[in-house]
């Protein structure tokens, strides 16, 4: 394990006015989002329209970190022959790829789940390792409802990720630890403080027993939001003031930063919960974004599958990472967010 080189991609990946670019939807999530715009989901298409993001400027050099491969994306080669991961280092950015199998069923839990993937997993991250990854992801999944999430379900899925942690730095591979707490359902938001609260005290429990670095760690988490059923919405100044309290009582000083997930908000709640955060500050880690449908949605729709819209999908990309990327500095505002890509 070199522990100075964890730390170095660590610190690059939530470096001040830069995130991360969460690619990595599976061949089926991303054929959902093909749908929405009309495009087929072949491979070709996933290439190129991947290949677009990747070649998008000055977006991937000035505000992208990172960026999360699938794994059919970091073995593909651009329509140049240029390999996908060349693409992503040659605009100053470091390659990482998803390593989890998926959330399946978790038995004894009517409800709930457990991620998949350790079984052959350090084989695989030393076959990543040379196709050119130098950090992955791990999801686990924690919903809301009635008597869930149970504490089985919390202990098996924090335990899973700290196991893959523990592998990925065994290879020189930075891990992103991801327990998303999800916003669906009718909960408030003080039930999403109590339940991350619980998730993430027990995360780093495991991480501590399984001697995973923190320095060579990002935390991936949700914010604190209420349920997209709940009546009560709540403002930016709250989700921003809860967030950062649960992180500050839960997440150790050592964490190089945090990426938040976007969580099925919308791209502009997005961008303004993670300002506001940044805006307040105080806090001693940098707190940035690792977004998928936040920073995608406009440029896929943008896109359309069309060669001739290609530019119009690159500006639509360009504009949502500058926001972002303000974002992770606390200078987003709306008026510029309603300027022209």
């Amino acid at each position: 394990m070199n522990i100075d080189q964890l730390t170095e991609v660590a610190y690059a990946m939530v470096q001040p006015g830069k995130g991360i670019l969460a690619a990595d939807e599976s061949t089926s999530t991303i054929k959902k989002r093909f749908d929405a715009i009309g495009v087929e989901n072949t491979e070709e298409n996933r290439r190129d329209y991947r290949e677009f993001m990747f070649r998008s400027e000055p977006a991937m050099s000035e505000r992208i970190s990172g960026v999360i491969l699938f794994d059919e994306t970091i073995r593909q080669k651009a329509v140049d022959g240029t390999p996908m991961v060349e693409l992503i280092k040659k605009a100053g950015s470091i390659p990482g790829i998803k390593v989890d199998a998926g959330a399946k069923p978790l038995p004894g839990c009517p409800g709930e789940t457990i991620t998949e993937g350790l079984d052959g997993l350090p084989a695989r991250m030393k076959e990543y390792y040379e196709l050119g990854a130098r950090f992955a992801k791990w999801r686990a999944v924690i919903d809301i409802a009635d008597g869930v999430p149970t504490w089985t379900a919390v202990k098996a899925n924090m335990h899973a990720l700290a196991r893959y942690a523990a592998i990925c730095q065994e290879n020189d591979i930075v891990p992103i630890v991801e327990p998303e707490v999800l916003m669906d359902g009718d909960h408030t938001i003080q039930r999403c403080a109590e339940v991350t609260e619980w998730v993430l005290k027990t995360l780093y429990q495991e991480l501590y027993e399984m001697r995973v670095v923190l320095e060579g760690t990002v935390l991936k988490p949700n914010m604190i939001v209420p349920g997209k059923k709940c009546r009560k919405k709540a403002s930016v100044d709250e989700v921003a003031e809860r967030t950062i309290q649960v992180l500050e009582r839960c997440v150790p000083v050592a964490v190089p930063g945090i990426a938040y997930l976007s969580g099925g908000q919308s791209d502009e709640e997005a961008t303004a919960h993670l300002n506001k955060m940044n805006e307040i500050g105080g806090f001693p880690w940098h707190m940035t974004f690792s977004y998928g449908r936040a920073l995608q949605a406009a440029p896929q729709k943008a896109w359309s599958g069309k060669t001739e819209n290609v530019e119009a999908g690159k500006a639509a990309f360009n504009h949502r990472a500058r926001m972002n990327g303000l974002a992770s500095v606390g200078e987003w505002s709306p008026k510029l967010e309603k300027q022209a890509a």
